[in-house]
């Protein structure tokens, strides 16, 4: 079985890194350096060390059993390319919103595009180094998740930190599509 999850989440939050952790084979990116002309458009605030992006998707795949294969596609996190994101999404089976504390307004967008479509998605908090840890009930509270939604922390360079979240989103997602069937089975 092949299925598909998406990495979504704000500029410099992560993604590319995180499907280039997990990834069996050599991850497509589409990173461009950024430019003097998007520095209008980009807010490095935070991610001051940032010098590219992603403009289209990242791409890898993970075997997690002999039966199970993720496609992970990776989003990109400006306003701008949000164009992309209802063409990433079509036929995924969850997503995944990559959180960082240091900017988690930007977390916002992922949350409600997901909320708003149904799809089944985990909110995985990147700890990013000399970042202000938070407990997840405080970082859940900011954002405003429905109690449902798993939210786990991780570390986006480790290949186990990031199959963990994988596995979270996969569970999820099967959980609630077993909830639909029995309540479509009782109806």
């Amino acid at each position: 079985m092949t299925l598909k999850i998406l990495v979504a989440g704000g500029f410099g939050v992560g993604k590319t890194t995180l499907v280039g952790a997990v990834s069996e084979i050599r991850p497509l990116r589409t990173e461009e350096v950024l430019s003097e002309a998007g520095q209008p458009v980009d807010d490095v605030d935070g991610v001051e060390g940032k010098t590219t992006t992603t403009v289209a998707m990242d791409f890898g795949r993970i075997t997690l059993r002999e039966d199970l294969v993720l496609y992970v596609f990776g989003t990109p996190g400006q306003d701008r390319f949000w164009f992309l994101w209802d063409e990433l999404a079509q036929g995924a089976l969850g997503a995944v919103v990559l959180a960082d504390t240091r900017r988690l307004a930007d977390s916002f967008a992922a949350v409600d595009y997901f909320e708003r479509r149904g799809i089944p998605f985990t909110v995985a908090v990147n700890c990013f180094e000399g970042a202000d840890r938070f407990p997840g009930e405080t970082v859940r509270s900011a954002l405003d998740l429905d109690p449902e939604v798993p939210l786990v922390m991780c570390d986006a360079r480790e290949r186990e930190s990031v199959k963990e979240v994988l596995v979270a989103v996969v569970e999820h997602a099967m959980t609630l599509a077993a909830r639909q069937r029995e309540h479509a089975a009782t109806t």
